[in-house]
């Protein structure tokens, strides 16, 4: 993970040389009972805001108000249990009132006898990361809610013919719950049995990786019902690489095959 040390106020930086020092990461060590015996000079930068030296403070003491009692419980859990802690994240806001988000990696100070005498810390600020994967599902929740508006149906595939997205008037088009289709090959869940185009093109469904194609087809849905549908597929062209990364298909109902022949 690539994140960006922090910067290192000049005002706070004369503490004694420690070898530790030289991390581009948060390091510190408590002992037995919490109390913070050992703090490089990322840790603090990363808690500059709080008053007068660390060592000796509690290291939950500077988590938010919020935090604090989680994180002592946590940490009398691990020296209690002799077990290192899992991976946690924890929040803060640093002496400029900016949000951080970090990730604790913690494990246990042990004497000669593998009793726990205390704790070591590597704190990793990964509040970039964070925003980058919050921001990327506030987006896939935001397309999930403007496909499932959409009337049509329309099933997305990558490359290969992997079905990626289906939405709700595909679902109701077909009778297939989309985790049913979701991972796997469009002409095998999907079957086409027939295909009617100008251009007399064969009925694949990556005929439009090229470029746009349409068509009216037969389908097989649940229960090998037969669907007849306007069927109108674009390639989906990555913007950076010009790369075709996939296939969206928007398909509209027609009168099931044979319906006709019935009435």
């Amino acid at each position: 993970m690539n994140e960006i040390p922090l910067a290192i106020p000049a005002a706070i930086d004369n503490a004694p040389s420690d070898p530790l020092d030289e991390l581009p990461v948060a390091y510190t060590e408590t002992n037995i009972q919490g109390a913070i015996t050992r703090a490089n000079r990322q840790t603090r930068a990363l808690h500059s805001s709080h008053s007068g030296e660390l060592i000796g403070k509690l290291a939950w003491e500077l988590m938010p108000a919020e935090d604090q009692e989680m994180s002592r419980a946590a940490f009398r859990a691990a020296m209690e249990a002799c077990v290192d802690p899992p991976l946690a994240r924890r929040s803060i806001y640093t002496s400029s009132g900016a949000f951080r988000m970090l990730e604790l990696h913690r494990n246990l100070i042990r004497d000669a006898d593998g009793k726990p005498t205390g704790m070591r810390v590597v704190t990793v600020d990964v509040t970039e990361a964070h925003k980058a994967k919050e921001e990327a599902q506030r987006a896939r929740l935001w397309l999930e809610s403007v496909l499932a508006a959409i009337s049509d149906a329309i099933i997305v595939t990558d490359a290969l013919g992997f079905i990626r997205t289906v939405n709700p008037a595909a679902e109701e088009l077909f009778g297939w719950k989309a985790e049913e289709l979701t991972g796997k090959v469009i002409e095998k869940a999907l079957p086409m049995l027939s295909y009617l185009s100008d251009d007399k093109k064969l009925a694949r469904f990556t005929m439009a990786l090229d470029k746009p194609a349409r068509g009216v087809a037969t389908m097989l849905g649940h229960a090998r019902r037969q669907v007849r549908v306007e069927i109108s597929s674009s390639p989906i062209v990555d913007k950076e690489s010009g790369f075709t990364t996939g296939v969206v298909s928007v398909m509209r109902g027609m009168e099931e095959a044979g319906a006709q022949a019935k009435a």
